[in-house]
């Protein structure tokens, strides 16, 4: 087994480990009632004599006789209300045959009450992860496979440290960049390892990232944005979380969503410099920041039409809403959920023209041949 091999087979078992401690971490439990828990079930039968239809929207209630397909309670017959309000973007209409999950409350291991939350989507969900990652590892191989490592820690970290700690009320910026730093170590070190083309990488990112939040913290003040724009802020501040720094979190939200970007234009411009390096090894510093530069120029030419494409393609709905309103450009943009994804995309761009620069010079240095110029 030669060594490409056995470090790929020892990332692939890091990514299992990591992968089952997140799942299992993760499993259903109530902490507030110990007596409810979630599982899954098939619908077998379905009375609507209790819902009023209203074009596509409905209200009510469902009554449904679902048969459990896991836990101990597999094979019994449960009867189960589904409560529609008549959002679409919350209700689910079930039919005959659908697969969904129930929240059911026990009491000496007998159910005494059934709620319908949502279909099981799962199996679907992680078809596409199985195919994302067969695609990743056949193309990329090896790197695939640290690539992969570094989507798994990065889940792990969002979802066990950021928003842990965020909900704790601490200081978002001080746990953002934290996680910002654990990241793009993890990330950038695991992909590129740790040498000059990783640490330019690293280096490179975090300054453009630092520089972006600066920037974020005096733009958003300016603009009187509080954090309330945000999908579910709302839900969040009146769910109990009523001392939480919502603008300060929205602040990170937008450095957090550019980090990614951040970090691609870096490793781009760090590698592209290391194979010009490893092509023309006398290279001096001045010429390998240079070509960094061109090479920058290239990727932020189009990473920056790229973000703008993912935040509009998020609000495309809305869009389309003031196309049917022929609402004015002044009131679309002055608008409080308008003006913050234009910052946000704005304010994301700015971060990328910062990174790949300051990446090529770090990469310069760090590779490039200092010129020792001789005495007479």
């Amino acid at each position: 087994m030669n060594k490409k091999i056995r470090v790929s087979f020892i990332y692939g078992i890091l990514c299992i480990i990591i992968f089952l401690l997140f799942i299992q971490s993760n499993k259903s439990s109530d902490k507030y009632n110990k007596n409810v828990r979630e599982i899954k079930a098939k619908v077998i039968e379905v009375d609507d004599s209790n819902v009023v239809k209203a074009g596509v929207s409905a209200i009510g209630f469902q009554e449904l006789k679902v048969i459990a397909v896991n836990s101990n309670y597999k094979g019994e017959n449960i009867n189960v209300e589904n409560q529609l309000v008549g959002k679409l973007d919350y209700d689910n209409y079930y039919k005959i045959g659908d697969i969904i999950i129930i929240a059911v409350k026990t009491e000496n291991d007998k159910i005494i009450d059934a709620k319908a939350v949502d279909l099981y989507r799962q199996n679907y969900l992680g078809l596409i992860f199985f195919v994302f990652v067969i695609l990743l590892v056949i193309y990329a191989r090896s790197i695939g496979v640290k690539a992969l490592l570094s989507f798994i820690c990065t889940m792990f970290i969002l979802w066990k440290f950021l928003i842990p700690n965020l909900l704790q009320g601490k200081n978002p910026l001080i746990i953002a960049f934290v996680t910002l730093f654990a990241l793009s170590a993890i990330i950038l070190f695991t992909v590129a390892g740790f040498n000059k083309k990783g640490i330019s990488a690293f280096l490179g990112t975090l300054s453009g990232l630092l520089i972006t939040l600066v920037l974020t913290m005096v733009v958003g003040d300016k603009l009187g944005l509080m954090g309330m724009t945000s999908p579910y802020a709302e839900t969040i501040v009146f769910s109990g979380y009523f001392d939480l720094n919502m603008k300060y979190i929205f602040y990170v939200a937008i450095i957090i969503g550019s980090s990614g970007a951040a970090m691609d234009i870096a490793m781009d411009v760090s590698s592209a410099c290391q194979e010009i390096k490893n092509k023309k090894e006398n290279i001096t510093q001045r010429e390998l920041i240079k070509s960094g530069f061109n090479v920058g120029r290239d990727v932020i030419g189009t990473m920056t039409t790229t973000l703008l494409l993912a935040y509009s393609g998020g609000y495309l709905t809305l869009l389309m809403l003031f196309q049917i309103r022929d609402s004015s450009f002044t009131r679309i943009i002055n608008m409080k959920i308008i003006s913050a994804e234009i910052m946000r995309t704005l304010i994301g761009s700015i971060g990328l023209v910062i990174v790949a620069p300051i990446t090529a010079i770090i990469a310069g240095i760090l590779m490039g041949t200092k010129v020792i110029k001789k005495l007479d």
